[in-house]
């Protein structure tokens, strides 16, 4: 993939006691999302001052750009530090110029004045670029998402496209992310474009950057539908979900969450469910095994059983899911969001 990158290193001050990856990740998923990317990162223990004056020294003689992440504590020895040896202060949210340098500062544990908004401005107006946005939403499987983003990356190798993708994918949904620079051959990029949107086909369900409970909530308004929902092992996140997004009254009629066989029989007479009623048109109902155990049956971790009826035509859908606990409840929950999208798309 043709990445923009500009020379920059990321050094991760942190506790020699407590070592991890989280603080790396969030500022290259950060970093990411600008269109940048870091061609060195460094993790020092924060009290190996030693270390932490060789980590520095050796980023300012071979880059132009230096990210440090750091407790907030550290504030001041680090700034001090960093302005003695680029002869220069920093400004009020975080950030040091000198010369060709440019310096931010980030915390991992406290509240940040600088944000990636900020540091995007300043290198976009240090390298003259002005990048655009692009947003591919699906709810895929693993093996068609990465054949969709290899063709994309592939199309913008070959016609060597100012552009990169950006991937976060989670519990079978999938937030993409094209940047580009403004400079791109339209041509070019329509493409590329719709080559990727073809090849995900029917998982897409937004070209803007939108969740699928968002986008159901849209849907359902335009249709004039309400929904209700039953849940048992997804233990009321598929209501969650929708409940989060404002103005989701107009359309939520009810959500009931009943774990057990009893609840299951005397709520909702199991066989009958939520349309009876008829103060709805659309429901989803989920039941499965999230585990970590089964159930005293045969049925294994991961069998779900997920419902969607519109009127009296009701669909149910088998899965088995794979992961933890966490993992089979949440790619549940997305995954009866999106087949309810789908029926009434």
């Amino acid at each position: 993939m043709n990445q923009i990158n500009k020379a920059i290193c990321i050094i991760s001050l942190e506790s020699k006691r407590n070592l991890s990856f989280e603080n790396l990740n969030n500022i290259c998923s950060g970093l990411g999302g600008c269109g940048y990317y870091a061609e060195s990162v460094c993790r020092v223990a924060f009290d190996n001052s030693a270390e932490i004056v060789r980590a520095i020294s050796d980023a300012k003689a071979n880059f132009e750009n230096i990210i440090i992440s750091c407790p907030h504590s550290m504030e001041n020895t680090v700034k001090s530090f960093l302005s003695s040896l680029f002869g220069a202060s920093f400004n009020d949210i975080g950030i040091l110029e000198r010369d060709n340098y440019s310096v931010f500062v980030f915390f991992y544990d406290g509240v940040n004045r600088l944000t990636f908004d900020d540091l995007k401005s300043k290198l976009d107006t240090k390298y003259s670029i002005n990048y655009e946005r692009s947003y591919v939403r699906a709810c895929v499987p693993e093996d068609v998402l990465n054949k969709a983003i290899s063709k994309a990356q592939s199309e913008i190798a070959a016609n060597n496209l100012d552009a990169s993708i950006n991937v976060k994918y989670e519990y079978g949904d999938c937030r993409i992310e094209i940047l580009y620079s403004s400079k791109t051959p339209k041509i070019y990029f329509d493409n590329m474009l719709r080559g990727l949107v073809e090849t995900l086909g029917e998982y897409v369900y937004a070209l803007e950057d939108i969740s699928l409970a968002e986008q159901l909530y849209r849907l359902l308004k335009l249709r004039r539908i309400k929904i209700s929902i039953a849940e048992s092992f997804t233990g009321g996140g598929v209501g969650k979900s929708l409940v989060d997004v404002p103005g989701v009254s107009e359309v939520y009629f009810e959500g009931l969450n009943t774990y057990s066989n009893e609840a299951k029989m005397s709520r909702l007479g199991v066989s009958e469910g939520l349309i009876k009623t008829g103060n709805c048109q659309l429901s989803i109902s989920t039941t499965g095994i999230a585990g970590p155990k089964s159930d005293n049956t045969s049925k294994p971790v991961g069998l779900a059983y997920i419902g969607i009826g519109l009127g009296e035509d009701i669909s149910v859908y088998k899965f088995n899911f794979k992961g933890d606990r966490e993992c089979i409840s949440r790619t549940a929950i997305n995954q009866a969001l999106y087949l309810a999208y789908k029926r009434i798309k």
